[in-house]
């Protein structure tokens, strides 16, 4: 092979994986040990690709953060309740799961309602419509959270 086209295939190859380097996502802070249990067991669960975007590694790593894609698609579990989550918000229910929708200037942020851990999932808009994003989430999510116990 020719010494231009070595040059080009590096410099290809310097450029895909740059891509798909670390996301930072912030760490949350399970508020109890049954949420960080169920969080370390999300983490085994996700799937590897949602949509068409692939699992990509998160800075820093841990149990509690996932990302997928470029821009990426981002999960967090054990964050707090949603600060602006009223008596009378309107839930999103996917299979089985209530999620409360927060529209941001580039996307959404969905957050789990009624699990032993909350679980927030931030949507960039070019995943429209961003909620198709969460049935993908679904069996990991019941696989794994459970429901506060009533």
């Amino acid at each position: 092979m020719h010494r231009q086209a070595w040059i080009g295939i590096a410099l290809v190859a310097v450029i895909l994986t740059g891509c798909a380097g670390p996301v930072a996502v912030p760490e949350p802070t399970p508020t109890s040990a049954e949420s960080a249990a169920a969080c370390a067991t999300l983490d085994t669960n996700v799937p590897s690709s949602i949509l068409t975007a692939v699992r990509r590694k998160t800075d820093p790593e841990a149990t509690t953060t996932a990302a997928w894609g470029d821009p990426p698609i981002t999960l967090r579990c054990g964050v707090a309740r949603p600060a602006s989550l009223i008596a009378t918000s309107t839930l999103i229910t996917v299979d089985g799961i209530d999620w409360y929708a927060e529209e941001r200037s580039a996307g959404y942020v969905f957050t789990t309602i009624g699990l032993v851990a909350n679980i927030e999932v931030a949507v960039p808009d070019v995943y429209a419509p961003e909620t198709s994003v969460l049935p993908d989430l679904g069996p990991a999510i019941t696989k794994s959270v459970p429901p506060v116990a009533s």
